[in-house]
């Protein structure tokens, strides 16, 4: 069975890079004021309508990677649980919170890599945050109910959404908030056709992500924020993936 791409160290750098080491001396040039960094942080900072959350509670970054997300929720909620599928990200996000720092190198030219680290703001409340192993499609009932339930880009990677929305109901109290960004990036390497939620026709007609969301939460969430979140992934210094995840945000009713 091939190595799953984000339990590679390659996979690793990139991502510790997205999530705490891009700054705009590492951008293309013209790309420093396009809004591209700090994303997980947007997703926390941009997403949440907090004007509507309590001043304390708990928050579920499901499908968390390397953890800056989680960090961000824990300014705001006393009790962060954040799981991820990749043991080798668990890893280096639980580094992260016992140390508050981590040393790692990023590609630069071919084999050529410069060092890094990434470090979690002094500010942050780090021991707020418990991270796991764990699979989005298969939660365990023990997790509890929350106030914000984050998934940042995770939909268009497993190999069955359907089944992870339909536990997101008994996960979120009344009056909380469900966060979902996704570049609706389907791809049958990470899931099987028949399970894309969008990017296809069928009867002649377009089927888009954003309505099947729609027809998936409609009966316990309503749709209360929409808006594009533009992201950078670097994989070397003249090389960058550059792309706009959609972000709804969602109320329970």
């Amino acid at each position: 069975m091939a190595k799953n791409f984000y339990d590679t160290e390659r996979a690793l750098s990139e991502y510790l890079l997205f999530h705490y080491g891009m700054t705009p001396r590492l951008l293309p040039p013209g790309m420093a004021n396009c809004g591209v960094l700090e994303f997980p942080v947007r997703c926390v900072t941009e997403c949440l309508d907090f004007a509507r959350l309590p001043k304390v509670g708990r928050a579920f970054d499901l499908g968390c990677a390397v953890g800056r997300a989680s960090f961000e929720l824990a300014r705001h909620f006393t009790d962060v649980v954040a799981l991820d599928f990749s043991r080798q990200f668990i890893g280096a996000a639980r580094h992260l919170q016992a140390k508050g720092a981590f040393d790692f190198s990023y590609c630069e030219e071919g084999e050529l890599t410069l060092p890094c680290r990434a470090r979690i703001p002094a500010a942050i409340s780090r021991n707020r945050v418990r991270f796991g192993v764990g699979d989005a499609m298969r939660l365990p009932k023990s997790l509890g109910t929350f106030e914000v339930v984050l998934m940042a880009n995770l939909i268009d990677r497993l190999s069955n959404p359907r089944k992870c929305l339909k536990q997101l109901p008994g996960l979120i109290h009344k009056g909380g908030q469900l966060v979902i960004t996704s570049p609706y990036t389907w791809l049958r390497e990470y899931t099987p056709r028949q399970h894309w939620l969008g990017g296809f026709q069928r009867g002649g007609e377009p089927v888009r992500t954003l309505d099947t969301l729609k027809s998936l939460l409609s009966a316990d969430f309503q749709l209360i924020r929409r808006r594009n979140l533009p992201f950078l992934l670097r994989e070397h210094s003249r090389k960058c993936q550059l792309s706009v995840a959609e972000a709804t945000t969602w109320l329970r009713k």
